[in-house]
């Protein structure tokens, strides 16, 4: 009997035409269509780096609380804190003890254009063995649940939100020439970052998206195919047969020369039975795919291409505090 290895399924994605889009999203992914804020933590000369932690992941908790994305991908909106010592004592206690009452002032606005859209300050106290242990003690008094923060970030996502509705056409503009240039994972990242709940600039920019797409996977089918029969053509044995199945397995189905590929998968297959005397397959089950589907497609390039920025981005907040 013969052994079937390699077996690769594909799941067809029919691009089709968007509307209003209205879906319910899970998936890791769509962290894209949330609102997002980067956590942005400036150098402070009063605090030490385990303080300054504390403070980003309180920023952090604030953020997630309140259902906003924690942007990984450099977003130009951010939050971020400024924190002044209001008092300082030192306590004749065994051991002694420095205690801290500052003044955290929190902001939300964006750092590429150097706006502040909203702030919020708090007065929080800690007692520690040293000024840093006080520091991080009332960092950890920050309330993520107060509701005084939680109107400050409702008031940072709807000016967020005007962002959109004012820059929506300028955004696909740019995105479009990103397009033309061939630079597509940039032009879907660019387009796939507006938030759902910019309902007419989401949906707009849905609407662009399946072209762009399309002119990727197309652009990617070619290279791959290319790279899989330069391969087979170099060396043609078995382990090599494998590695050309995981190229064209990667290829999207819905790409125009999917053909191709089956084409030289059916030649590789026919001359590894020749050779090894085993069966390779690669078999391609086609579905029509829902919109979440492609949803999700389009939002993992844009997650691909946001992994790939530069982690470390210094923000304008000249004039915030």
């Amino acid at each position: 009997m013969k052994k079937s290895i390699n077996k690769f399924i594909y799941a067809f994605a029919a691009i089709v035409g968007f509307s209003t889009i209205t879906l319910a999203q899970d998936t890791k992914s769509d962290e894209l269509g949330k609102i997002a804020l980067a956590t942005y933590i400036p150098y402070q000369d009063s605090m030490s780096e385990q303080a300054t932690n504390m403070l980003s992941n309180k920023l952090n908790q604030i953020i997630s609380t309140n259902g906003i994305a924690n942007s990984s991908y450099n977003s130009r909106f951010i939050i971020t804190a400024n924190a002044n010592v209001m008092t300082k004592d030192l306590l004749a206690t065994a051991p002694p003890m420095t205690a801290l009452t500052l003044d955290v002032t929190l902001y939300i606005g964006d750092g590429i254009d150097g706006k502040k859209f909203a702030s919020k300050s708090v007065t929080v106290k800690g007692v520690g063995t040293n000024e840093t242990k006080a520091y991080i003690d009332a960092m950890k008094n920050i309330n993520q649940n107060d509701a005084g923060i939680q109107t400050f970030v409702t008031n940072g996502k709807n000016k967020i939100v005007e962002y959109y509705k004012a820059t929506c056409n300028q955004l696909i503009k740019e995105a479009q020439l990103l397009d033309k240039q061939n630079m597509y994972e940039e032009a879907i990242f660019k387009l796939t970052s507006v938030p759902a709940e910019c309902t007419e600039c989401y949906n707009k920019t849905m609407a662009v998206i399946p072209a762009v797409y399309k002119k990727m996977i197309d652009r990617d089918c070619k290279a791959k195919v290319m790279e899989a029969n330069n391969l087979w053509n170099a060396t043609q044995d078995y382990n090599t047969a494998i590695t050309v199945g995981e190229i064209l397995s990667s290829i999207d189905p819905s790409a125009a020369c999917v053909g191709e590929a089956k084409a030289l998968s059916a030649k590789v297959g026919k001359r590894v039975i020749e050779i090894d005397k085993r069966e390779w397959n690669l078999n391609y089950e086609k579905e029509v795919g829902l919109q979440k589907d492609l949803i999700k497609a389009y939002r993992d390039v844009g997650v691909a291409y946001g992994n790939g920025q530069p982690k470390n981005v210094t923000y304008n907040v000249v004039g915030w505090w």
